[in-house]
């Protein structure tokens, strides 16, 4: 994502937020610039730990970054290091491999 203009970045972050709040069953837009940036950080953390990946093309990590914005918005993120440490690691090594079809 570094190599995106901030229109690009602003782009995703909406797709993002559109799908994340529909998981979460969150109708309203009172919340949109919190979450958006609870995606965000989520993004760049999940990134740092895995590597970067397009979040639009590769379900597994995109279905990673909600978890830990979930777990951020819960007020509960402590949790989801220790909870998710297999997931970190898989997409990891499906980052260092190529495999990054969503299987």
């Amino acid at each position: 994502m570094m190599s995106d203009t901030p229109e690009k970045i602003d782009e995703k972050t909406d797709a993002l937020l559109s799908d994340f709040k529909a998981r979460m069953k969150i109708f309203h837009s009172s919340e949109d610039d919190y979450l958006k940036s609870i995606l965000e950080a989520s993004t760049a953390e999940i990134f740092e730990l895995c590597g970067e990946f397009d979040p639009s093309t590769y379900p597994r990590g995109k279905e990673l970054i909600f978890e830990r914005s979930r777990y951020a918005y819960n007020d509960q993120l402590e949790f989801f290091y220790p909870n998710f440490q297999e997931s970190i690691l898989n997409i990891s090594f499906d980052l260092m491999e190529g495999d990054t079809d969503g299987n």
